[in-house]
């Protein structure tokens, strides 16, 4: 069932609550908190959050987006990894919506390490993430944290562009791939500066993706995805994203060249681009995360890769 309306937070409110706890936005940690009540609500919706949810919110800062999840959601994890924030986030909840406070687990951690969270499993990721840490973080949780099924995460917008661009795309690379191991990633809608303290240099973008089985049809276990990310024939995600790691360590060269290291050498590189029908002249911005599983299974089979 859908919570009552909370009293959202605005720039007035979230400036007392830094002057009363003495923070000050960090740029160690990627700090820009959303001071908008309007975008805050316009991610939610966006996110298509439901009363069945169990929402995972990282970064929750100061709880302007965690109180309207609260009200959709069954429950929120939220992931902070400042002390003095996430102490304070649950006395702001019981302050300004007191009827939904139960629904809230707050986990003071790194959410790019952290590896287990309480009570029931996530199922969708809302999120503004920190500029800095954005892309490791998504990919760390989608890789641990298998219960996922969709989420809405706002970043950057240069890098939205990348987490979402297709192959041949001036901008597709490492996060591109990667992503696309986990799910199917899309623009969701521009943020303009002037809802975030402090304003950023950049703009920001929102990024919608819908999880799904890891290419080649590998079977998911009870618990999620394979155990390691391993496919059914063997190839496990690491091995995987070595190639990709590779194949983009030197945009300009040839997958013959720019694999070379990998491989052990540019021709022991290109027997395992042909073996697994990949043209040893392309480079790593014509293809897709499915043939990157194809030359590790290719290296796989014959014991080669580093």
């Amino acid at each position: 069932m859908v919570g009552p309306a909370p009293a959202l937070l605005g720039p007035t409110e979230i400036r007392q609550l830094a002057d009363r706890l003495g923070i000050r936005p960090s740029k160690r940690l990627g700090q820009n908190f959303v001071i908008d009540a309007g975008t805050v609500s316009r991610i939610t919706a966006l996110a298509g959050v439901r009363a069945d949810d169990v929402v995972l919110e990282v970064g929750p800062g100061f709880g302007s987006l965690t109180l309207p999840l609260l009200a959709a959601a069954g429950r929120v994890v939220a992931v902070e990894v400042d002390p003095a924030l996430a102490a304070q986030l649950p006395r702001t909840v019981a302050d300004r919506a007191p009827g939904l406070a139960a629904r809230l687990e707050v986990v003071t951690a790194d959410a790019a390490r952290v590896s287990e969270l309480p009570g029931e499993p996530p199922t969708a990721l809302v999120a503004n993430l920190p500029y800095n840490v954005a892309v490791p973080v998504l990919l760390h949780l989608l890789a641990t944290v298998p219960s996922l099924r969709r989420g809405l995460v706002l970043v950057q917008a240069e890098v939205a562009d990348r987490m979402t661009a297709a192959p041949g795309s001036r901008v597709y690379g490492v996060p591109s791939v990667k992503l696309a191991w986990f799910a199917a990633a899309r623009r969701a809608g521009q943020v303009p500066r002037s809802v975030f303290w402090p304003v950023p240099r950049v703009d920001s973008g929102l990024v919608a993706f819908t999880c799904r089985e890891p290419p080649d049809g590998a079977a998911r276990l009870a618990a999620g995805r394979p155990a390691g990310g391993r496919l059914a024939d063997g190839v496990r995600r690491e091995e995987v994203f070595a190639v990709v790691d590779a194949a983009f360590a030197q945009r300009r060269k040839t997958l013959r060249a720019a694999l070379a290291p990998w491989a052990g050498s540019a021709a022991r590189a290109e027997q395992l681009l042909r073996g697994a029908d990949v043209d040893p002249a392309l480079r790593g911005e014509a293809l897709g995360v499915a043939d990157f599983v194809r030359i590790a299974r290719a290296a796989a089979a014959v014991g080669g890769g580093a």
